[in-house]
């Protein structure tokens, strides 16, 4: 395996120490489709129509968006995560803008997920862990989860007014048709407060409860770890994005085993990288960014096609320093252009949205005919789906598929592959797309 082999199997077997999850808060109700989006700070009129003229028809489960209460004015992305209130007043638009997104997403099969960072207003010093400490060792559990943060006072959520203010916020968000929440810096939380937080929050449907996913940073070389949260969700699973860069060095078996050790697939939310560690921030390491394109497309795919962990897509903004805030305009839409005006649109490139088509037509298939052949790499999901990567130069794959001509998913049948004898000459159709992907049925 590769070098994050060794911290891999650790964290894999601790993970057997769980206890008994509650498996209610991971379960994302959205007819089997396999990958979220983060539009990070989209406004809420633009995610409403991409949700309409992509996401939907695309088939991406569900929507991640920025916190939407009402935060400090600033230019910064982090000003988002400092809030002033509980008002649903951000720069992503108002109230009835906001209701409206929702609205629209619904109706277009995609789940509205907000990133929650629970905000710290309005407290009393009562509402704080007391006395106040700053966070010097994370080595510590004690001080990581009762102490503040770059200087942000640490709410204590084992308080029942903290509970019932926290857990307001969150029902109102349902009343209005949100399905899921990311929880910002979920390990400066004791996994047992957390439990009587969501505890208060209503179903989204009767007998269903919001999916919740947990910010874990966790690679094993702290003491806390990403899987005594299983209890309240699905927890994000960052050595993905890590074991997924080591594609850099051309040579696809460092993919063999790929998800062995790290957490459960029921639990794992597998991204290639997010906001933060883009910006070199949240255990970042050397993971790809839509700046290296070509790979990131080949590593996304694969993600997508692979049957581990549920999936979120990156959906970024050009930057030049890590504190940049959002472009001025919002993107193009897609009917105009592929993206434009500073963003980058990663979950429109060809080799990503369509990738989400096929994750969803071969659910519930087992990865098989894993095959590296010079700098390519293939594989099928059971025998209804198979997706080749890399060099592609008309390397001869077994497919597992059914004899037949099928289409290329990922330049919309621009090029057909004729499958005999179960294998077929796999050539990818353009220079700076090294994904190829077709299956049963499309």
């Amino acid at each position: 395996m590769w070098v994050y082999g060794a911290l891999i199997v650790l964290i894999g077997a601790l993970s057997g120490i769980q206890a008994q999850d509650n498996l209610a808060y991971t379960y994302v109700n959205c007819d089997d489709k396999q990958a979220l989006v983060h539009l990070f700070e989209w406004s809420w009129d633009s995610v409403a129509r991409e949700c309409e003229e992509v996401l939907g028809p695309k088939g991406y489960c569900g929507v991640q968006v920025s916190p939407p209460h009402e935060h400090i004015v600033a230019d910064p992305w982090w000003a988002r995560y400092q809030a002033v209130s509980y008002q649903l007043n951000s720069r992503g638009g108002d109230r009835a803008a906001f209701i409206d997104m929702v609205n629209r997403c619904n109706a277009q099969g995609v789940n509205v997920v907000v990133d929650v960072d629970y905000p710290g207003v309005p407290f009393s010093s009562f509402d704080f862990h007391q006395p106040y400490c700053e966070i010097f060792d994370y080595n510590n559990p004690d001080e990581v989860r009762n102490c503040g943060l770059l200087g942000m006072n640490d709410l204590n959520h084992g308080n029942e007014y903290v509970q019932d203010m926290v857990s307001g916020y969150l029902n109102d968000l349902i009343d209005i048709g949100v399905k899921g929440f990311r929880i910002d810096a979920t390990k400066h939380m004791w996994p047992g407060d957390l439990e009587m937080v969501q505890s208060k929050v209503k179903d989204v449907a009767p007998g269903l409860r919001p999916y919740f996913i947990h910010e874990v940073i966790d690679h094993g070389n702290e003491p806390i770890h990403g899987y005594e949260y299983f209890n309240v969700g699905k927890v994000t699973e960052f050595n993905y994005g890590g074991w997924m860069a080591c594609i850099r060095n051309g040579d696809y078996n460092c993919l063999n085993n790929l998800g062995d050790g790290l957490s459960d697939g029921v639990h794992a939310l597998v991204f290639i990288d997010n906001h933060d560690n883009q910006r070199g921030h949240g255990g970042a390491g050397e993971v790809l960014t839509h700046r290296e394109d070509y790979l990131y497309k080949v590593a996304t795919a694969v993600m997508l096609a692979h049957d581990y962990g549920f999936k979120r897509v990156m959906s970024s903004y050009y930057f030049d320093d890590s504190d940049q805030g959002p472009p001025g305009s919002q993107p193009p839409s897609i009917t105009q252009e592929p993206c434009g005006n500073g963003w980058v649109c990663e979950h429109r490139w060809a080799p990503i949205m369509n990738m989400v088509q096929f994750a969803n037509a071969v659910i519930g298939e087992p990865v098989e005919n894993w095959q590296v052949i010079g700098d390519s790499l293939g594989f099928s999901r059971g025998s209804k789906g198979f997706v080749a990567v890399g060099g592609l130069n008309g390397a001869e794959f077994y497919t597992g598929l059914p004899d037949g001509e099928y289409c290329d998913i990922i330049h919309e049948c621009a090029q057909k592959v004729t499958v005999s004898g179960g294998k077929a000459f796999i050539k990818k159709f353009q220079d700076n797309d090294g994904v190829v992907a077709f299956y049963v049925g499309a």
